[in-house]
């Protein structure tokens, strides 16, 4: 009890951490301490500045967005994933292994920084258990903590927060859908169930459990939270070195522990659980899904620029976006390089290769449309088409295509496959298309 009564008072920091912020004074505090940060990498990076990133809120600004297909792709020639850095090409499955491991490399040098050889241990805790209803039908909730060992720097605390709803009375285990949940921090002691959406209550109607993950819980979504969360606890409050990983591969790195602890539960099936996410947890999803081979699917939804759209695009959010003092945290900081004294052409891979290392698992790429741009959906296809190669190699089926589908038809048939809907920045009306997709791997 009292080990319980630490981590809640612990889930009681953190709840205070995030609302003093809730203030204009104080959440300019936070984007200082974020530019202050920021600097200190550029300086480390011996950068003097940094290009603009596009305003996607003034059409007559000198950065103003771009929307004209015409004007976006000023490098048309994309990496190949299947040729080597020798330039030998790749032509057998077991030459794909040894070329995933140059992409891999430079992704985690380069674009999303490398996690740490070791880390401390984390305890998962089911703090409160109730039955509830979701929709018209019986399951369970459990709200649990990841505790994170800190007694090698007690100055920093991690306690992840998840729940999972499971249905009741089942007989087999299930599998698990996760998503990197939007929702803001609950009061410790808060129990309650977020009300059930549409994809939620299908899970259980299907003998599904699903997970809901807050990513702000693993590592703060701002540059001043990159000497505290997980990212400050391995480094023990310092600053981070140019190579060290960012927010997406930190929350990546929340995923990999709740499949561990999923891995030891006898009522979950390890072997089915897929990732998810929206927006920029859509990017975080897609690294997830790259870098961590156990997850049999995943859902990548509007995921943008530092996701499944072409680096190397000029339309909607751009390199430079990422690069600033309010995004650059997602990333390693090297990838401020290229928004300086590099370019994007300079990457030594884009995001297509990305979803490649995804492969032979089946991945699921959607947006929307009307209220979506920002993410660039042409830009997400052709990252995704461009993908296809090595899915074919590997003996799986792609889109089957280069030319983009009208809105509302998919192109489902294959292990990957892309959907965008007729709303706008949303991953609802894609969901029931993607549970049906992973039905396909996940049927005994």
């Amino acid at each position: 009890m009292n080990r319980l009564l630490l981590l809640v008072a612990g889930l009681m920091v953190s709840y205070n951490v995030f609302s003093q912020f809730s203030t204009q004074r104080e959440r300019d505090s936070l984007n200082r301490l974020s530019a202050e940060d920021h600097r200190e990498m550029m300086l480390l990076l011996h950068i003097d500045s940094l290009r603009q990133g596009a305003n996607g809120n003034d059409m007559n600004a000198p950065n103003a967005v771009n929307y004209e297909e015409a004007k976006a792709n000023p490098f048309p020639e994309l990496p190949n994933p299947l040729v080597f850095k020798n330039g030998k090409t790749v032509s057998t499955p077991a030459d794909w292994m040894k070329r995933k491991l140059e992409i891999r490399e430079d992704f985690e040098r380069e674009i999303y920084g490398r996690i740490p050889n070791k880390f401390p241990a984390v305890d998962w805790i089911i703090v409160k258990q109730r039955d509830t209803m979701i929709g018209e039908h019986a399951a369970l909730m459990q709200k649990l903590i990841g505790h994170v060992d800190n007694s090698s720097f007690p100055e920093i605390s991690v306690d992840m927060d998840l729940t999972l709803v499971l249905p009741a009375n089942a007989s087999d285990r299930m599998p698990v859908v996760i998503e990197f949940y939007w929702g803001l921090w609950r009061r410790p002691g808060d129990t309650s169930v977020p009300q059930p959406s549409a994809w939620q209550i299908d899970c259980i109607r299907r003998g599904w459990a699903y997970a809901l993950l807050r990513p702000n819980s693993i590592q703060a979504d701002n540059g001043a939270g990159l000497t505290q969360g997980i990212i400050g606890l391995v480094n023990k409050g310092q600053r981070r070195k140019p190579d060290d990983w960012g927010a997406l591969r930190a929350w990546a790195w929340g995923a990999s522990q709740t499949l561990d602890y999923f891995t030891g539960r006898s009522d979950l099936d390890e072997t089915r659980v897929s990732i998810g996410g929206h927006s920029r947890y859509g990017k975080a999803a897609l690294v997830t899904m790259a870098f961590d081979e156990r997850f049999s699917a995943a859902y990548i939804s509007s995921s943008g620029e530092g996701g499944a759209k072409l680096n190397r695009r000029n339309y909607g959010e751009i390199v430079e976006n990422l690069t600033g003092s309010g995004e650059y945290h997602w990333m390693a900081g090297n990838f401020i390089k290229y928004g300086g004294p590099l370019g994007w052409d300079d990457l030594p891979v884009d995001a297509h290769e990305l979803i490649a290392l995804c492969a032979p698992r089946p991945v699921f790429v959607g947006c929307g449309s009307n209220g979506d741009q920002w993410t660039d959906q042409r830009g997400m296809f052709m990252a995704t088409a461009a993908a296809g190669p090595v899915y074919r190699l590997l003996g799986k089926k792609d889109l089957g295509t280069d030319e983009m589908p009208e809105i509302n038809h998919g192109l489902l048939e294959g292990d990957l496959v892309w959907r965008q809907h007729d709303e706008g920045h949303t991953p609802a009306p894609n969901y029931p298309y993607f549970l049906d997709f992973c039905a396909r791997y996940w049927q005994h």
